[in-house]
């Protein structure tokens, strides 16, 4: 561990994309020259420091700037294994020194006119206008010292187009524009399910696939580029859905995306009808075959997402300011991860998208009932569990390949007992009817949890689409109303 920041990559610093004076350069040069051994700074030109408990974020490979993501764990990350995960080692140390509430406030993307260039200039600034003496006496009073701090680095770090705060703001209107927020809303417990994408043009076997489900569920969910790998794209899929009369979840993943293309797809989206989207970080393209996407950083990640999209349909504007005399109808969710790391942190990432703007989760897959109730309890200490919608992750596990992969994929928790089930029903050659039966009981249990916060069942076939009805139908799921 060198400096502050665990875990340093060494990343090159980045470059200004304008001439600077004489001034800024030296003031750049001085900044970087301390701040790059203490903190691995890449000059980002509005530094979150203040508010990530003094580890940079754009040390994590993805160049998250709100929280980890879902594959996040205490060992290691898992886009590069050499490096611990930068946000575990933020939220542990901010939980130590009792900063987490710091946590809370939904910090910005970069700004790319600011990149390579100082954040001092404007922190020296701020303390000026403030005045010397000001800032003296707020700094030597407890009472006023962190208003004091606020003042003078909140204008560095919070750009006027983007303006984030710890606080939660509610839909502004209660209409439900989607069947699937009207059943929530309503208190039916619903079933989603995911339909995979297929790998060719051709919609007949996704049509078959939509058909299979439709009857036994409220919504369709399509991923975007799962694993970060180049399928149909959820926007064609939920095109195709609309068209057999099924009500479709569009997935947006943050991974290939600018803000620029997710403010014009979701007009785009909601002018064809779709009113359901989940916002999801994405998988690193680490996870795919090669040749490989860029592995830089992301433009945005999933609560940035959230916050741009609850933004246009509730405020009328785009993220530049302009106003939208038509705004998009949404019912927006994200992706919670009961399992990634420790639930205690887990738990302040999920209220951070309900801040947001996040009215429904999908969870990660669940096989350990246990460890999502210590997930609900630590959500129910945040006081959220009444703003969010949660859908319980399931699936049925067909064979022992699936049941390996799961236990290699990030942010899913596989227990060594269920494990070792199937691999004894495996040797009895029934491995798959086991996964059934798994996913039977796994539903079973969810369900008592009815008030205690779970929503409905989010069902994952990953291409069993046949098995959807008789999971729905043994599981009593169809009986599950109000």
């Amino acid at each position: 561990m060198t400096g502050l920041t665990p875990g340093r990559r060494w990343q090159p610093a980045y470059s200004p994309f304008q001439k600077d004076s004489f001034g800024e350069k030296t003031l750049r040069v001085l900044e970087l020259s301390v701040k790059g051994p203490l903190f691995g700074c890449r000059m980002c030109g509005n530094c979150l420091l203040s508010k990530t408990a003094l580890i940079c974020p754009m040390e994590c490979p993805k160049g998250l700037r709100n929280g980890p993501c879902g594959g996040s764990t205490s060992e290691y990350c898992y886009v590069d294994k050499s490096r611990p995960c930068v946000w575990y080692e933020i939220y542990d140390r901010a939980h130590k020194f009792g900063w987490e509430e710091d946590l809370m406030e939904v910090l910005p993307p970069l700004d790319w006119e600011k990149v390579g260039r100082d954040s001092w200039g404007g922190i020296f600034r701020n303390a000026a206008k403030l005045g010397a003496g000001s800032v003296a006496r707020g700094l030597i009073s407890p009472a006023t010292r962190k208003e004091t701090i606020d003042k003078i680095f909140r204008p560095v770090r919070q750009p006027e187009w983007w303006q984030g705060d710890s606080e939660y703001h509610a839909p502004k209107s209660s209409e439900p524009v989607s069947e699937l927020q009207r059943r929530l809303d309503s208190g039916e417990f619903v079933v989603t399910c995911e339909v995979m994408p297929p790998l060719s043009a051709s919609t007949a076997k996704l049509g078959e696939h939509i058909d299979i489900v439709k009857p036994f569920i409220t919504a369709v969910n399509f991923t975007d580029n799962q694993a970060a790998m180049p399928r149909m794209s959820s926007w064609a899929c939920g095109e195709v859905s609309m068209k057999h009369d099924a009500e479709p979840v569009l997935q947006m993943s943050a991974r290939n995306r600018s803000r620029g293309s997710l403010q014009s797809e979701i007009i785009g989206a909601s002018a064809l009808g779709f009113r359901n989207v989940l916002c999801v970080t994405g998988d690193s393209a680490r996870l795919s075959p090669p040749p490989r996407d860029q592995m830089d950083i992301n433009d945005l990640d999933a609560i940035q997402m959230v916050w741009v999209l609850r933004r246009m349909r509730d405020e009328g504007k785009y993220l530049d300011g302009r106003e939208l005399k038509y705004p998009p109808k949404l019912f927006i969710g994200a992706v919670a991860s009961p399992f990634s790391s420790n639930p205690k942190f887990q738990a302040l990432r999920e209220h951070k998208k309900v801040n947001a703007g996040a009215q429904f989760f999908q969870t990660n897959l669940i096989f350990d009932i246990d460890g999502m109730e210590v997930w609900l309890n630590e959500l129910a200490k945040r006081n959220i569990l009444d703003k969010v919608h949660i859908l319980a992750g399931v699936t049925t596990v067909r064979s022992m390949k699936m049941a390996r992969k799961l236990m290699d994929t990030p942010g899913v928790y596989f227990p060594q007992a269920t494990f070792e089930r199937l691999q004894k029903a495996d040797e009895a050659g029934n491995a798959a009817e086991e996964g059934v039966q798994i996913a039977l009981e796994l539903i079973a249990r969810i369900k008592t949890y009815r008030a205690q916060g779970i929503h409905g069942i989010h069902i994952m076939p990953i291409g069993w689409h046949d098995i959807v009805p008789r999971v729905v139908e043994e599981s009593g799921l169809t009986k599950m109303l109000v």
